[in-house]
């Protein structure tokens, strides 16, 4: 097949789950022997850009002109299958949408967040699950000032949100949800449910693998408030009151809360804040813990780091909500902790360093569901088939013509 990709990458000063899923789906593709080609801007590219430039990317969110014809000259010139749209926030926006609709080439779309419904895509705020634009026009995320905590940084979002919304539903013909979870919270947001498919990511064959039962636990990600950082500190202080669990915290991120993190662990034995962690040194920092640690907060549409932990053989300690619920089988794959709660999160820690052989029951469970749902053969298979059956529907809804 031929595939053309659209992404928006996120700042590399940050870790981001989404440029790593869109980065292997592209490898796995070409491996396979598809032809795979790109169509990316990069946010990186903004802090060049002229005091004009910069000041003018608010107003292209919603809509960008020169993106749509670019992407229109390509795609016909190209004739791809199908494009694979995946981030478009900031400098690509929903004009590759009319760029498909121009050349007649198909078109689906991988949903990371919940920006379909919800400004900042979180579906929270301060620290809650907040649902108060869904279904309606998004005043209250201007009002509330949910990105970045500012009102101004939200309205082009929320523009955006209120004039394509009809666009996305009517212009993608299937849209790839990352977990059941966050397939059923958006039918019931009212989008289409027959073009939402579950199509969970895929994790690579990590070449690192557990093989004892760990030296620390880690927390791997980006170190917000929605990703439970907060509730992390505070469980691990209730831990180290009591006289710790025998192995240190390992906390690799970078983030709006990197300053508060690094004041906290100042000092310490029991915790190490180590930065931004590279793809390799991700890799093994897993596959040496007793547990990888994922409290978010907010409701996550998937979970990488967990699946990461399974490929390594490493059982997990996760939220009990959103979709961390159908990745981690409680007690069997790893632990679930009460959401918010941080007595429940210590005692969920404590519980996966209290036993040895326990651990690593769990750890080769983990591995297991990891082959059966999560390698690259199945993402493969998945990828394509959602490829061909985008393809297939939109011939059918064109009476067989293309």
């Amino acid at each position: 097949m031929h595939i053309l990709v659209v992404h928006n990458r996120y700042s590399s000063a940050q870790p981001s789950g989404e440029n790593k899923v869109v980065d292997q789906e592209v490898e796995l593709l070409r491996a396979a022997g598809h032809r795979v080609e790109m169509f990316e801007r990069r946010s990186d590219d903004i802090a060049a850009r002229s005091l004009p430039g910069k000041a003018a990317v608010p107003l292209l969110v919603p809509w960008n002109p020169a993106v749509r014809t670019k992407l229109a000259a390509r795609l016909r010139a190209e004739r791809p299958d199908v494009v694979h749209i995946h981030n478009v926030f900031p400098l690509l926006s929903p004009a590759v949408l009319a760029a498909c609709a121009d050349t007649g080439v198909t078109a689906v779309a991988t949903l990371h967040n919940y920006t379909q419904i919800c400004p900042p895509g979180t579906l929270q705020r301060d620290g809650r699950p907040c649902a108060e634009c869904v279904g309606s026009a998004p005043l209250p995320a201007v009002r509330h000032g949910c990105y970045r905590n500012s009102r101004l940084a939200t309205v082009p979002l929320a523009v955006s949100l209120s004039v394509n919304r009809r666009r996305w539903w009517s212009g993608v013909e299937r849209f790839f949800c990352i977990s059941a979870a966050q397939r059923d919270v958006l039918v019931r947001a009212g989008m289409p449910p027959g073009r939402l498919a579950v199509k969970h990511n895929f994790v690579p064959e990590p070449g690192a693998r557990r093989s004892g039962t760990g030296e620390h636990l880690l927390y791997l990600g980006r170190l917000a408030e929605a990703k439970g950082v907060r509730l992390l500190m505070a469980a691990w202080d209730e831990i180290a009151a009591n006289g710790g669990v025998g192995v240190p915290l390992v906390i690799a991120g970078a983030g709006p809360l990197a300053p508060e993190v690094t004041a906290w662990a100042a000092g310490r034995e029991d915790v190490r804040y180590a930065g931004l962690y590279g793809p390799e040194q991700c890799r093994e920092a897993i596959a040496r813990s007793v547990a990888v640690v994922a409290p978010s907060t907010w409701l996550e549409a998937f979970g990488l780091v967990v699946v990461e932990a399974m490929a390594a053989g490493v059982p997990a300690v996760a939220a009990g909500h959103g979709a961390f619920t159908e990745l981690v089988e409680d007690g069997v794959t790893g632990l679930l902790h009460r959401p918010g709660e941080s007595a429940s999160l210590a005692s969920c820690l404590r519980r996966i360093t209290a036993g040895p052989a326990a651990n690593r029951e769990l750890g080769r469970a983990a591995r297991r569901r990891y082959e059966q749902a999560f390698s690259p053969a199945v993402g493969l298979e998945r990828l394509v088939d959602g490829y061909r059956t985008a393809i297939a529907g939109r011939l059918e809804s064109m009476g067989g013509n293309r």
